[in-house]
């Protein structure tokens, strides 16, 4: 079978679609009209027509569709067209790029018939044995119009492969009900996320793809608008043409997100390279162009729905870049180059990764879920060594990175916190009519980078706009000074500019504490500010409000105040300061993270936020200790301290000064000699913790004689409980035993990784752990796993009967084969170790950069 063969219709709600553009003469003296712009206007098909192209295009089969014949150029009055101006743009976004094709700058409007419903066209040459069936509903008298659907869909006893494209779903629609109740288990619905959110679907835009997702799943179980389409075997929701999420339904709902990891919903199509229409519909054409594939191959349905949704993002991106040429009248349209894979392309199949989506309806679960975590087989805390090491190119390839100017997060909280904001500053920005500046907050410890992020945020959107001012209120001494920064702010709106004002320690003490608030109340609300009897308009302009003594928002409303009487006597204070008023002037704020963990519970990757800051102050400040290979000249102990340390005393400057005052400027690499003294790293962390940090591995491998010696103490009584044969002291072990417990003791520490443990060393002797019965079960396989390599390496062999001397054993078998006498053997040595560590003064402890739900996986 080859592509010809498969027979694919595709029909629909069908519309005309009339270009309009104009160009320009240059050096013309013939005629006086030439001197004016050119009108120009052509007829292209849309909708179900370049869905049939495109599919043509896609796939190579054999197309079967509606046809539409216009005779002298005209246009059937009953038709809906789509009228649009077009204009040359630039073919991809930036300064330098020459390259223009046109495409649409502005959709017009739709015309149609007055009454009854618009033209539908009959299919040429339909076939009841279609192997496929594409549907184009739009919502305009197709999907009511049964005489013109496809036989394959009519006929009993057909079943069709149907890809259901559609902004529609409602009781009214005939076409979706005769689907539902005789096609539902081989029809593949596709509809449009913005579609999804017109119908009144609260998924969120533009903040973070897990954001997105979380929404997503949460309306397809909450929502009663969504019952149909929760119902479906297969939904497909692009998201722009960055992303798509394929909903599974057979008796059990799972959804897959697929994404660009550099991209978010809405940020590859830029403001100044126009629109395009048909992006899903050329989505729709990489779908199928891989389920075709996936009939001649008679390969399994989701497999090449998979391959498919990536094939469609693909496609769309490349439809959009492409347009309609540089030549509108001359230009293939669409052009075919968009569904094949050359060299030298800007996007592949493999820069979209996917990933499961989580389901679950505790918020605190849904809340601490991470794409990172989840696409990557390491913990954090080796990807953090990998960051620091290889650059986050390497180590963060295939996670969502957020990049706003200079400043790159990972971090799903701060990308959702500094999307909010770029998304109020673009609005703002790009408004036309704006009376009052637009006022944000910001909040973090010192040394967090609250002006940096903002800034960057801001300069992201509009370089040249954008004039930064800073102040301190702290060292205001009168409403003077702030009234000589209005005028500052004032002069340069009037300029042209925009000034980025920063306020910073807004709310710190002035006659009272917040005294400083009521003096921007006028400012913020109407956009003046008074000086004596005068009002002076500020104009446009945005406030950063930067907290000094708060570091988190609920902080600084008392949102965290747990006891009752000091929420009262704080609420009584507040307000008599226009707290209150002032957050409801607020359009959004953002809690910066920085290097240290905000919260035990929820704040799990503030150790890659500290790797990007420590690869970003490598690269800037010491680029001689990154080598050709980029890969960072950094001790192992250097780097393990700098990222496990508690606290940094002084955030990200901290981390700085550290670099800054180790001898560094000669070396070929940063060793731990190369540090300040103790007395100096105190300025910034604890130095006894962080020279244990240093010396971590050396302390452990140090001990490791005697931590052997202590577990073959353990051996001997479990050998005695076993009666397996009577040991009286260490010199009666067998080499063999011996060699085991010694490779064991090496391994606790990766094996205790698999249950989010890690060994610290510690001054004096801590406490012992106690594992858990579930933790017990996966170190006992672990270590069974780990083991039984290591003899295999050394050609021991699986035999019923234990022989030493030709390297025979009973115990070759996997975990779940073994007797419960052996596993329980496997148990005894690991709940040794907590106590056998604790007497060495290594304590047992949970992994810092898990979230709650993690820390109560193995309870």
């Amino acid at each position: 079978m080859t592509n010809k063969d498969i027979k694919i219709v595709v029909t629909g709600d069908i519309t005309i679609n009339l270009l309009q553009w104009k160009t320009y003469i240059s050096n013309i003296k013939e005629y006086s009209y030439k001197t004016y712009p050119q009108f120009h206007r052509n007829i292209k098909l849309g909708e179900d027509f370049i869905l049939s192209k495109l599919v043509e295009l896609s796939t190579e089969a054999n197309i079967i569709s509606p046809k539409i014949i216009f005779e002298n150029n005209r246009i059937n009055e009953d038709s809906i067209v789509s009228t649009v101006e077009l204009n040359l743009f630039p073919m991809i976004s930036g300064k330098n790029n020459k390259n223009k094709v046109y495409r649409v700058k502005e959709f017009l409007g739709f015309t149609g018939p007055d009454i009854g419903i618009p033209k539908q066209y009959p299919i040429i040459n339909d076939d009841s044995e279609a192997d496929i069936i594409i549907l184009d509903d739009e919502n305009n008298g197709f999907n009511n119009s049964e005489e013109f659907w496809p036989k394959a869909l009519k006929t009993k006893d057909k079943s069709p492969l149907i890809i259901y494209k559609t902004n529609n779903l409602g009781e009214s629609n005939s076409l979706w009900n005769h689907i539902e109740k005789n096609h539902l288990n081989k029809t593949i619905v596709v509809i449009n996320a913005d579609d999804l959110r017109s119908k009144g679907v609260n998924i969120s835009k533009r903040l973070s793809w897990e954001r997105t997702a979380l929404d997503f799943v949460w309306q397809m179980n909450n929502n009663p608008n969504l019952v149909s389409l929760s119902k479906c075997n297969h939904l497909i929701i692009p998201f722009g043409v960055e992303g798509a999420i394929h909903y599974k339904n057979k008796g059990k709902s799972e959804s897959e997100l697929y994404f660009l990891t550099y991209e978010f919903e809405g940020g590859f199509i830029k403001e100044e390279q126009g629109k395009m229409y048909g992006l899903t519909s050329c989505f729709v054409a990489g779908l199928v162009k891989n389920i075709v594939s996936g009939i001649i191959g008679n390969d399994n349905l989701d497999s090449y729905i998979s391959e498919g949704i990536r094939e469609g993002i693909v496609a769309a991106q490349k439809y959009f870049i492409h347009g309609f040429g540089n030549n509108v009248l001359n230009c293939s349209f669409p052009d075919p180059s968009i569904f094949t894979e050359k060299e030298n392309d800007f996007i592949y199949k493999e820069h979209i990764q996917n990933v499961n989506i989580r389901n679950t309806k505790n918020l605190n679960c849904r809340s601490c879920w991470y794409i990172i975590k989840d696409k990557n087989s390491f913990n954090l805390a080796e990807i953090a060594y990998e960051i620091v090491k290889y650059g986050e190119k390497s180590a963060l390839k295939f996670m969502p990175i957020a990049q706003f100017g200079n400043l790159k997060t990972v971090d799903r909280t701060e990308i959702e916190g500094y999307r909010s904001i770029n998304n109020l500053m673009s609005e703002y920005i790009s408004s036309k009519n704006t009376v009052r500046p637009l006022s944000i907050a910001v909040f973090g410890t010192p040394g967090s980078g609250k002006s940096f992020g903002v800034t960057e945020v801001a300069s992201s959107i509009a370089p040249n706009l954008i004039k930064k001012l800073d102040y301190n209120l702290s060292q205001f001494q009168s409403v003077d000074d702030l009234i000589a920064a209005f005028h500052k702010v004032r002069d340069y709106t009037l300029k042209g500019r925009i000034p980025l004002v920063f306020f910073d320690e807004f709310d710190s003490y002035f006659g009272k504490k917040l005294g400083w608030l009521k003096y921007f109340l006028a400012p913020m609300q109407d956009g003046v500010f008074r000086e004596g009897d005068a009002l002076h308009p500020i104009g446009k302009a945005i406030f950063v409000f930067a907290g000094g003594t708060s570091n988190t928002f609920k902080k600084f409303s008392g949102e965290d105040i747990i006891s009752e009487d000091e929420k009262i006597e704080f609420l009584s204070e507040f307000q008599n300061s226009k707290g209150p008023d002032f957050i409801s002037r607020l359009r959004g704020y953002v809690n910066i993270l920085g290097p240290n963990q905000t919260d035990e519970n929820w704040d799990q990757l503030f150790i890659i936020r500290r790797a990007m800051l420590l690869r970003s102050l490598l690269e800037r400040k010491m680029p001689h200790l990154i080598n050709l290979n980029d890969e960072a000249q950094i001790d192992n102990g250097v780097l393990r301290a700098l990222l496990k340390i508690s606290k940094y005393k002084h955030e990200s400057r901290s981390m700085e000064a550290i670099l800054e005052m180790s001898m560094l400027n000669d070396a070929k690499k940063w060793e731990q000699a190369h540090l300040p003294s103790k007395e100096q790293l105190k300025l910034h962390v604890n130095e006894e913790q962080f020279s244990r940090l240093l010396m971590q591995e050396e302390f452990y491998s140090e001990k490791v004689e005697k931590l052997a010696k202590d577990l073959q103490k353990t051996h001997i009584n479990i050998n005695n409980d076993l009666k397996d044969h009577i040991i009286k002291d260490c010199k009666d072990i067998s080499e063999e035993d011996k060699i085991y417990i010694q490779h064991q003791v090496r391994h606790i520490p990766k094996a205790l990784q698999k249950v989010n443990y890690e060994v610290i060393s510690v001054n004096e002797k801590p406490e012992s752990i106690k594992f858990t019965e579930k933790e017990l079960d996966i170190l006992a396989e672990y270590e069974h796993k780990r083991s039984s390599l290591e003899k295999k390496e050394s050609e021991w062999v699986y035999d019923k009967t234990l022989d030493v001397e030709n390297k025979k054993q009973p115990y070759l078998l996997s975990y779940d084969k073994l007797p419960d006498g052996y596993k329980n053997k496997i148990k005894n040595y690991i709940s040794a170790w907590p106590e056998i560590l604790a007497n060495s003064n290594f304590k047992i402890e949970r992994l810092k950069f898990l979230c709650n739900c993690e820390s109560q996986l193995y309870m």
